[in-house]
């Protein structure tokens, strides 16, 4: 949802001082960019941007920060090693330090005779607090938008803990009967399943599945890149405008655009051995090669193929390396479970 409500967000135009002149009080959905100015009221977020400071109230936001490891910002480095977006609370964004870049999205309304970001049911506002280039932003937010293992989630500490309570009570219930001495067995064995993808020698097949559930993530980030530019251009077309007005476009190379060896257009996913590259990028009059669009959100680079094509083939990987990791976790759960029961019959 957050990658997705970041990507919904890049087809609206780029709030600033000319468009608030032109708006009518109805206002509409922008996007705006700027740095950390103060936050007032505790609710009260202001971002200064070139030419504008724009209030966004936080209440019922969704606020995230995007940290940045060393060498994060640089798109063209495929180690996702680039730490998943953290939720956090609006009492929490005070203290951030004084400048920090600010992404916002949402509904742009007008409110004690000023513009002000604000969310609303229909358009609940998106918010990213993050450091590094605007134009790192799009690349790094899908990228890093993504749960490094899903077993582990909010809710997983509290499925566990009434798991256990409920193990305790059928153990309990049953213990003074002889003849249902299995089912405390079972119960008590029950209580620790949590644990058994950690106990060797299952232990071999959680590490195994921990590597190719990684990979994995790996393709789904390389399928969400690839896609990028199909939100501004559909199967087939080869031109479009952006919001701000640009003219927006792509041109097919037989071999890897020189441009990247020159270092003018980075790789948006990792170099493949392909007789057809596809570079995206503002499209001008007077120049062959599609330069970098003003709009800092809008997709530069070069792909190995259409983007259709490789988001096909990095789902079917990832949708494959999915199911064999949980094969793997499954079947060292059920290795464990086997010893279990050879050491209860033993017994």
């Amino acid at each position: 949802m957050f990658r997705r409500r970041f990507d919904d967000l890049r087809l609206y135009p780029i709030l600033d001082y000319g468009t608030c002149r032109r708006l009518e009080k109805e206002g509409g959905v922008f996007r705006f960019i700027g740095g950390l100015e103060s936050v007032t009221d505790g609710h009260t977020l202001w971002i200064q941007g070139e030419d504008l400071t724009i209030p966004a109230a936080l209440t019922d936001a969704q606020t995230y920060l995007l940290p940045l490891k060393e060498g994060g910002e640089n798109i063209e480095s495929f180690d996702l090693g680039e730490e998943a977006p953290e939720k956090i609370r609006w009492d929490r964004v005070s203290a951030l330090a004084e400048g920090a870049r600010v992404f916002v999205g949402g509904a742009l309304v007008f409110r004690n005779e000023r513009w002000s970001f604000v969310s609303t049911r229909e358009t609940p506002l998106l918010v990213i607090f993050y450091d590094g280039s605007d134009r790192s932003l799009t690349v790094r937010t899908i990228r890093a938008g993504r749960h490094r293992n899903e077993y582990w989630n909010d809710v997983t500490p509290y499925a566990m803990i009434i798991g256990a309570i409920c193990q305790i009570l059928i153990a309990l219930s049953f213990l003074s009967r002889p003849a249902f001495r299995l089912t405390v067995i079972v119960a008590l064995v029950a209580l620790f399943t949590p644990l058994l993808p950690l106990v060797p020698p299952g232990a071999l097949f959680t590490v195994l599945y921990h590597r190719l559930w990684w990979q994995a993530r790996v393709f789904r980030a390389f399928r969400d890149l690839a896609r990028l530019p199909q939100k501004y251009l559909a199967p087939g077309q080869e031109s479009c405008t952006l919001p701000g007005g640009e003219l927006y476009g792509s041109i097919r190379f037989d071999a890897l655009p020189p441009a990247v060896r020159e270092g003018k257009a980075p790789l948006l996913i990792p170099e493949q051995k392909t007789n057809e590259w596809y570079m995206f990028g503002a499209i001008s009059p007077g120049h062959e090669l599609p330069s970098e669009p003003e709009d800092p959100f809008a997709t530069f680079g070069v792909l190995p193929g259409k983007p259709e094509d490789l988001a096909r083939r990095y789902t079917l990987k990832a949708y494959t390396l999915e199911i064999i990791s949980w094969l793997a976790l499954l079947s060292g759960i059920g290795l464990n479970i086997f010893f279990i029961g050879m050491i209860l019959t033993l017994l």
